[in-house]
């Protein structure tokens, strides 16, 4: 009897100590839950809040391509700064030399196919330009001319007609670079050059300008007719005979590439008319276009024999 009264006692005690446990497990999991769903629920509004916020700048990067250009400037300089940080710590001056030729727009036209050197003299005695950087030109527009199933030498006469190869060449009107491309009217076609100022490097202002020469084309119908609408001409009546300057010089190059001699020629190139409006690179001036005509005609004749 004594054995039993003492019993009960016990397994009351082990019963309540059980429960207590229950009870400590229990609040144990319902606080490891509750900080497990907290977490969840901060790490789901952070990373909430981190789309919503790269939405916005997306958004205002699109709405404000000002910013997103002063955002490039920025981030170009301070690579050009540790670009130079790090030059200036190698003080071997073939390095610095080496930099500086990598950086030229220039070939050896001694490299150059037969054809093309040809051209690069013809065009560097003509224009007055130095043969080297007009070889790197020329052999770009052979590259990008057979990409884009244009005649090289259509496009380097197009060159020739609006700036007279030089890279840094601007209209009263806002046409740029080589190729007198209207910046302001083809700033898109610059973004994957790094912005606008690419326009007055030489190599990309003849890649935007054979892209601008392609859609006129395309929209003309003709090379000719593409033309008219690259030098804004497209709803005139005439473009001032800047169509015929630019076949004429296309054929005296057509004939040095050839192997024959070209007619001679006065050097001449486009100028600005106010009367155009937003023209995709310069029109001519109206007394060096009767030379042109006159040249056109020398070449015409010439065929003819």
């Amino acid at each position: 009897m004594t054995a039993l009264e003492n019993l009960g006692p016990r397994l009351g005690h082990r019963s309540r100590v059980s429960a207590h446990l229950k009870n400590v497990r229990n609040a144990v999991a319902t606080v490891a839950d509750d900080i497990a769903q907290g977490f969840m629920e901060i790490t789901h509004n952070s990373l909430a809040l981190l789309g919503m916020a790269v939405v916005f700048a997306v958004i205002t990067l699109i709405a404000r391509p000002d910013l997103r250009e002063a955002g490039e400037f920025r981030l170009m300089t301070l690579l050009q700064e540790r670009q130079e940080e790090a030059i200036g710590v190698i003080e071997e001056p073939a390095y610095a030399e080496l930099t500086a030729v990598e950086r030229a727009t220039a070939a050896n036209p001694k490299d150059l196919p037969s054809q093309q050197a040809a051209v690069a003299f013809w065009l560097s005695k003509k224009y007055s330009v130095a043969p080297e950087p007009l070889s790197a030109l020329v052999a770009t527009a052979f590259e990008i001319g057979q990409k884009a199933k244009l005649d090289p030498t259509l496009i380097l006469a197009i060159m020739a007609i609006e700036s007279g190869f030089n890279p840094f060449a601007q209209s009263s009107v806002g046409a740029q670079g080589l190729m007198q491309v209207m910046t302001t009217v083809h700033h898109d076609k610059y973004e994957n050059f790094g912005g606008k100022l690419a326009a007055f490097d030489p190599v990309t202002n003849l890649r935007v300008g054979v892209k601008v020469l392609q859609e006129c084309i395309a929209r003309a119908g003709s090379i000719e007719g593409g033309l008219k609408f690259y030098v804004g001409a497209a709803n005139l009546a005439s473009d001032s005979g800047y169509a015929g300057k630019v076949m004429a010089e296309h054929a005296r190059l057509l004939a040095v590439v050839g192997g024959k001699r070209p007619p001679p020629a006065s050097r001449f190139f486009a100028s600005p008319a106010t009367s155009r409006p937003m023209p995709a690179s310069l029109p001519a001036e109206p007394k060096l276009l009767e030379s042109a005509d006159k040249a056109g005609e020398k070449v015409a004749s010439l065929d003819g024999l």
